[in-house]
């Protein structure tokens, strides 16, 4: 009977995705948010693909300048995540997350008539800091409204955003084929009408359950009493900036999300310079990305259900990671045939890492953070996606791939030994959370 009821669950995990998301975990709100987010990762990826191009030659700025742009927004978001965890448990998350649509509308509208570089810093860095501030929100409505079926979630969020930047980057193909100041501004409005239309879906929708401040009584915490705190209800509000244990699940974190540097800039970088394999390939990249995640995020998180089950899935983003980076080097080696096959075999293991990635990352951060803080610890938690973001592409360019095909191999072996460690560290902190809940349970209830 209880290997029927696995069996059943399995099945139902593996719903066809249309029906997941006319029925997503959450109901109602859920299903607009979903929308919004691919509305939302349309306009993105409308942008992604002509932003590049439209500062070069309509702004006018060269490769040192451009670079400087980019990094500065890169740092700036960095800051997006903690932010918005901090207001999310002192203010409405609807209201936050629309906030965080409007000033990103603002931002893009302004870049149809600033040039300045001066200018353009800030607009930037804003546009960048409501980037991952918006994101980490729409983690955190999920964890409100879907409970404990977040995964399936997650999964239903990942496909539908790949979905929506797939269609944005196809879309810019028409403007980029014009080519005309005209037609860029076209593209840029139509990012800043995705976050609009966003905003006006999210009003709609009724802000979730379990906000709330988190007040903290006078007095400190000592470093490493946040789970004690939370198991108990008493105590100050646990913070994650004082918490070793979820500190260093976010420090390894960072290396859990290289394979978007691998592939945005790995492959790319490494076909041009390295091997002999022809540039229409490129592309391929993106499709077989896409395509993949689209398809089989909803099955890979099916299998991945629960913290432990995360922890397994760091392990394995370890494995793929480096037979990635094994494929990279060898395809240095090889003719055309050979190197393109071995580039999109590594373009399709690097698809796999991001599929585990999305279920280790999400449910391991909200699982290690205490409930009563769990939006400040996933701001805090939403940083390592940023900094990867800023710093990955510099290790790639800077180290790896001048170290020649040693470089990716030491690469992935790090990466694997890191997963491993990841893998350690948090199963010995889901326990100790485990046992402080169980002693904090057994304690009597205080005389009235």
């Amino acid at each position: 009977m209880r290997r029927g009821g696995e069996i059943r669950k399995a099945r139902q995990g593996e719903a066809g995705l249309l029906a997941q998301l006319r029925r997503p975990p959450g109901g109602r709100d859920a299903r607009i948010m979903l929308l919004a987010q691919f509305l939302d990762r349309a306009g993105t990826g409308v942008w992604a693909a002509s932003s590049v191009l439209y500062l070069t030659f309509v702004v006018g700025l060269d490769a040192g300048r451009l670079g400087l742009l980019l990094g500065a927004a890169g740092v700036a978001g960095i800051a997006g995540s903690p932010l918005a965890g901090h207001l999310a448990d002192r203010f409405p998350l609807r209201a936050l997350l629309i906030g965080c649509h409007l000033v990103r509308l603002g931002t893009l509208c302004a870049l149809l008539v600033v040039t300045d570089f001066a200018v353009l810093l800030p607009v930037f860095a804003v546009t960048h800091l409501g980037d991952r501030a918006a994101k980490t929100l729409e983690m955190l409505f999920a964890t409100r409204v879907a409970g404990e079926r977040r995964a399936t979630y997650q999964a239903l969020s990942r496909s539908s955003a790949n979905a929506g930047y797939a269609l944005g980057a196809g879309l810019s193909a028409i403007g980029l084929a014009v080519g005309t100041r005209g037609a860029y501004h076209v593209l840029i409005l139509a990012n800043a009408l995705s976050f609009l239309v966003a905003a006006l879906l999210v009003w709609r929708t009724r802000e979730p359950r379990g906000r709330g401040l988190v007040a903290a009584p006078p007095g400190g915490a000592a470093p490493g009493t946040a789970p004690a705190a939370t198991a108990t209800g008493s105590g100050p509000a646990p913070s994650a900036w004082r918490d070793r244990g979820y500190l260093r699940f976010v420090l390894l974190d960072i290396p859990m999300n290289l394979d978007d540097s691998i592939l945005g800039v790995g492959l790319p970088l490494w076909l041009v310079s390295h091997t002999t394999a022809p540039h229409a390939l490129i592309p391929a990249f993106l499709v077989v990305n896409t395509v993949l995640v689209v398809v089989l995020q909803l099955r890979v998180s099916a299998r991945f259900q629960g913290a432990r089950a995360a922890t397994r899935a760091v392990v394995l983003y370890g494995v793929t990671t480096l037979a990635c980076c094994v494929l990279l080097a060898a395809a240095a080696g090889g003719g055309m045939w050979t190197a393109s096959a071995a580039l999109l075999a590594a373009a399709v293991l690097a698809t796999a890492a991001e599929l585990m990635r999305s279920v280790s990352s999400w449910e391991l951060a909200v699982s290690l953070a205490p409930p009563q803080a769990r939006a400040s610890y996933l701001g805090v938690a939403g940083m390592a996606q940023s900094v990867q973001k800023s710093a990955g592409p510099l290790l790639l360019t800077g180290a790896v791939m001048t170290a020649g095909p040693a470089g990716w191999l030491v690469l992935g072996a790090a990466v694997a030994g890191l997963s491993l460690v990841q893998r350690r560290s948090g199963l010995r902190r889901l326990d100790e959370l485990r046992a402080v809940a169980e002693r904090a349970a057994a304690q009597p209830a205080p005389a009235r």
